[in-house]
């Protein structure tokens, strides 16, 4: 199914506010500079984000340069909700966001794959509730379905992201805003306000189909297939089971649990789908985003 790519996104700092990119290439690890850096929780341990800190979604990271494979974290700053601007740089920055937060943490880059212990999540109270504390991640209510995540990497139940990396489990998440259409169309079918405005879900690349009558989730047929976009080749992997973080308010978006409520009924909390890179390259806006199989 012929489909164009009409958005590139990347966002330098995990959970803060993203860019649109005109072009960009594609490694192995994604995107140059997406989720280059991140934020370690002091009190509790591990690499978090929105789900965390729901307060970093209205943060606005700007690159001091442009990332490369040399510098993987360039300096970045920071414009905090109210104007306040900190750099990565600043030696009183991990004070400055932990006043914000109102919880001790510190901003990382990228660290090489090989320091483990950087990337491991921390132990779990025993006392925790596990299907309690998993629902309460995911958004679900007592009657709705958990996600299915067999199919990440079983080193995600280790290690807070991909060690090298700060993507939750695979590089780039694609979208169609056929599925962003649908979810609207849905939500106000049933009489609801809830907004499926693309800022919520986080994709690297927003997909344009030809097919104009293309309804419901087109990205769910695509898994395990590849496809050419630009000079590189992709793998489409596992849809992406969405969380608490879409359910967020920031900028003009109000905070709305009922996005999960819809995402649940109609798609069985999904929404896109996790990519592999297969082969590295280059791709930009308008590019066709081709099947090979």
């Amino acid at each position: 199914m012929p489909a164009t790519i009409t958005d590139i996104f990347r966002y330098p700092v995990k959970s803060m506010k993203g860019h649109s990119l005109a072009q960009a290439q594609l490694t192995k690890r994604g995107i140059p500079g997406d989720r280059a850096w991140a934020l370690k929780d002091e009190e509790r341990g591990g690499i978090k984000g929105g789900k965390r800190f729901p307060q970093l979604l209205a943060m606005n990271p700007i690159f001091a340069s442009e990332p490369s494979a040399q510098d993987i974290s360039p300096q970045v700053s920071i414009t905090m909700e109210g104007g306040q601007v900190v750099s990565s740089s600043d030696p009183d920055i991990n004070a400055a966001l932990s006043k914000v937060l109102g919880s001790p943490v510190s901003l990382w880059p990228i660290l090489p794959e090989d320091q483990l212990e950087h990337y491991l999540r921390p132990p779990m109270d025993e006392n925790v509730d596990i299907e309690a504390y998993y629902r309460e991640i995911f958004a679900r209510e007592p009657d709705e379905p958990l996600p299915d995540v067999a199919g990440f990497p079983e080193e995600i139940l280790k290690y807070e992201s991909p060690p090298g990396s700060y993507f939750d489990a695979f590089p780039i998440l694609v979208m169609s805003k056929a599925s962003l259409i649908h979810l609207n169309e849905a939500a106000a079918a049933a009489g609801g306000q809830s907004n499926f405005d693309v800022r919520r879900f986080r994709p690297n690349i927003l997909l344009d189909l030809a097919d104009k009558n293309a309804i419901g989730f087109p990205e769910n047929e695509w898994t395990g297939r590849r496809a050419k976009i630009g000079s590189a080749i992709i793998k489409f992997e596992i849809p992406c089971p969405r969380c608490v973080i879409t359910t967020h308010g920031f900028e003009d978006l109000p905070k709305d649990p009922k996005i999960m409520r819809h995402l649940v009924k109609e798609n069985g909390g999904n929404l896109g789908i996790y990519v592999s890179i297969e082969t590295p390259g280059t791709f930009a806006q308008g590019d066709v985003l081709e099947m090979l199989d």
